[in-house]
């Protein structure tokens, strides 16, 4: 393969000891093999390490492994992204996998638009993620291969869910997570919205990536998560309310949910609304959103009780 690019798979993973080998066939499985694949171990206490040991001592693909202190996805990926010298990187669940052609797809669109990067000032591509029965998450983009914003496309498309990014690695290290004292989680849209004020995707209707969700992932484990990172939802939120470029629709829902992450964080209502632009419209929704909050509040009690 003569490329200019080179690719590192990046997963974070914590007690995913019992998945993580079907991501480990996948890579084996794959039809080019040009990638690293750097997995961070934020602090697993299962038997992660020495599964990854023997991986690295049968040396059927290149991989890297760090162990950190658990703080979350987020931190795992910041420790991750800052070690990476490739020019790609594909971040992939510990409990996903990719399809056969999966690094051969993306080099191949990444050294078609080699020329095009800094002309279409692009941060990246994103492609389909779908399950085992090859159902499509949530939808297809609009066009193929459209060149847009995360806003544009994502957002004001009304098109969720998760897809497969790729991102260009100097891209991801101009925009690392925040991290706030205590809090484990931190939104992956709230990086893809702030990237999205400078830079542009290639979205691709071409599934690469396969996911099946498991129970106590991240994306099953749902609000108690969310409201123990209140400050992160806040900012993600607040993000998304002081882009005018966001519908409507979108920005009112936000404002909801930052006044409700403000008050789980404890802030006072005057506090909060110095963060976001739409001040007016924080106050007329206050009340409404400390009703979500109280409900939300009493049903999480109930669980934990």
């Amino acid at each position: 393969m003569n490329s200019q690019n080179t690719l590192a798979i990046i997963t974070p993973t914590y007690n995913r000891a019992h998945t993580l080998g079907q991501l480990y066939q996948s890579l084996v499985g794959q039809s080019c093999q040009a990638f690293t694949w750097m997995i961070i171990d934020d602090g697993s206490t299962d038997e992660t390490e020495e599964l990854v040991q023997e991986w690295l001592g049968q040396a059927k693909i290149r991989l890297t492994y760090a162990k950190k202190e658990n703080g979350g996805k987020h931190t795992a990926l910041n420790t991750g992204i800052k070690m990476i010298a490739e020019t790609l990187t594909f971040i992939v669940d510990s409990d996903d996998y990719l399809t056969p052609d999966a690094v051969a797809t993306v080099y191949y669109y990444a050294d078609k638009y080699d020329q095009l990067r800094h002309v279409q000032n692009l941060c990246g591509f994103s492609y389909l993620r779908h399950d085992s029965q090859g159902k499509v998450n949530t939808a297809y983009f609009r066009k193929a291969e459209e060149t847009a914003n995360y806003v544009d496309i994502r957002i004001n498309g009304n098109i969720g869910g998760d897809k497969a990014e790729v991102f260009y690695t100097d891209t991801l290290k101009e925009f690392p997570f925040t991290e706030y004292p205590g809090e484990k989680f931190m939104p992956e849209d709230a990086v893809w919205i702030a990237m999205s004020q400078k830079y542009d995707m290639v979205h691709i209707n071409k599934g690469i990536y396969i996911c099946d969700y498991q129970e106590g992932g991240l994306t099953r484990t749902g609000r108690a998560m969310k409201v123990n990172s209140p400050r992160g939802m806040m900012l993600r939120s607040a993000l998304f309310i002081n882009d005018r470029r966001v519908c409507a629709k979108v920005r009112m829902k936000m404002i909801l949910l930052y006044i409700i992450y403000s008050r789980f964080a404890g802030i006072k209502a005057a506090e909060a609304a110095l963060d976001i632009d739409s001040r007016r419209l924080f106050y007329i929704l206050y009340f409404p959103a400390a009703v979500i909050h109280w409900r939300w509040k009493r049903q999480l009690n109930m669980k934990r009780g």
